[in-house]
Formats: C-alpha cells, structure tokens, sequence
C-alpha cells in the first residue's frame, strides 16, 4: 500500500506526494507519483506502471475523488512513467495525457486515444487546471529524447522526473533530504549512466537555476527542499554525465 503526504496547500490549491509501497515486489523499481489539485480539477504526474496501479488508485482515493482527474502529465515514455494509463482510462475515458509530440504515437500503445494525447511541443507548454497555469519545462535527452518537467509557479515546485532520482537503500528511503552528501552518493550513478547529454545538461541547469524553487521532486528517491535544490543543480551541473563503467 502506497502513503500520501500532502506537502502544500493554500487555500483550494495543493499538492501531495504518493510514496512508499513496502508490500511492492523487489523486482519493481520504486517510484513517486504526486497529485496536484486546484479547486475541483486534478492532474497526476508521471502515474506510474500497471503493476502499481492499485496502489496507485487507492491511495489517491484517499485524498482526492479520482473521477475528478482532469489529466495526468507523462515526462517521457518509460513504463514505469506511464503504463497503467489504459487502467487510468477505463475509469475515467474523458481524461488527458501530456506528453511530448515525440511520443504521441508510441505511448498510445499503452492506451487511449488520439483525443486523449495533448502533445507538447518541444519549447514547452502550458497546462491550465481549472484557473492555475501550470508549465512543461523542457528537459530533453534527460534522459529521454522528449523530456518534460512540470513546474507549479504557485507552490515553487519543480517536479523533475528522473532528475535528482536516486536509488536508495533500505534504511535510508526518508520523503525528503535531510543529508545532501550521503544522499547524493545514491543518485551519482543513475545520473552518470541515465542522463545522455552534457550539453542538455547544463541547459536545463541554467534554465532552472532562473527559477523560483523551493522543492524539486524527482520521480525516484527523496524529495530535494530549501538550500539542497541549488546544492543539487549545482552538483548535477559539474557531473559528467552519459558515461559507464564498461
């Protein structure tokens, strides 16, 4: 069974983060899906894969009616980014995926439609809910060739998909950085072998750098907040990344 952790909140807009599955199967990689809601309207990020999507969809239930989903926000194409999208859609047909052009004809075959796609174009979009605008954030080739972020200008958010994701190890699976340097150590690998290009890189670091954030929330692993997310932007800038052992 998944946790929630409702993280912000101000008035009829908020943000909450759904994590943790102790009874997940070892061979599953871990992974955080957050809800943003804003007055009736809601849209899940990054929802998860099938195999999770019970877990998924009861803890949800908890804290917000899931026929109220307006969309869900895919970063890329991977299936533990979105495979249970056609579980989504059984429940509620009418909803929205935003995606990349680039993977507007691949991720149907997880399910939906061509009016279920809202492709994005490369520079960014944005995505309205129910009066907050919300913005794509380019992040291409990290790691994926069509690769969004989402940001919340409200909440000072930066939901940043497998940027920052960090493996970590029994013990030390806490919601949020509470120790930069023993954290890091746990995504220096993931980035090094998952992030594809130096160049794309260091344009994401200067373009996030410029923005308000007081949260960055990867896709897997612990939640950066405070002073830790210039300490990450600016580690992740000096990593040399695309490189392997072999």
């Amino acid at each position: 069974m998944k946790t929630t952790k409702t993280i912000f909140q101000d008035g009829n807009h908020k943000w909450v983060a759904i994590v943790r599955d102790p009874e997940k199967q070892n061979y599953l990689i871990d992974t955080n899906e957050y809800l943003v809601t804003h007055g009736s309207q809601g849209i899940l990020l990054d929802p998860g894969g099938a195999e999770i999507f019970p877990a998924v969809f009861s803890a949800l239930a908890s804290e917000f009616d899931p026929g109220a989903l307006t969309a869900v926000f895919a970063s890329h194409q991977d299936p533990d980014i979105c495979s249970s999208l056609a579980l989504w859609l059984e429940f509620n047909p009418k909803m929205r995926c935003y995606v990349s052009w680039l993977w507007g004809s691949f991720i149907p075959h997880f399910g939906g439609t061509q009016q279920t796609f809202v492709n994005l174009p490369d520079e960014g979009a944005d995505i309205p809910l129910e009066g907050l605008t919300l913005k794509a954030v380019p992040a291409h080739y990290l790691h994926s060739s069509g690769n969004f972020h989402l940001y919340d200008s409200v909440a000072k958010v930066l939901f940043s998909g497998d940027v920052g994701a960090a493996l970590l190890p029994p013990g030390e699976d806490g919601l949020f950085v509470t120790n930069f340097d023993a954290h890091i150590r746990h995504a220096e690998g993931f980035h090094k072998r998952w992030m594809g290009s130096n160049e794309a890189k260091r344009r994401w670091c200067e373009r996030v750098a410029q923005m308000e954030i007081d949260m960055l929330c990867p896709q897997h692993g612990a939640i950066y907040q405070g002073a830790d997310v210039q300490r990450f932007i600016s580690w992740f800038d000096e990593l040399q990344v695309g490189v392997c052992g072999g």
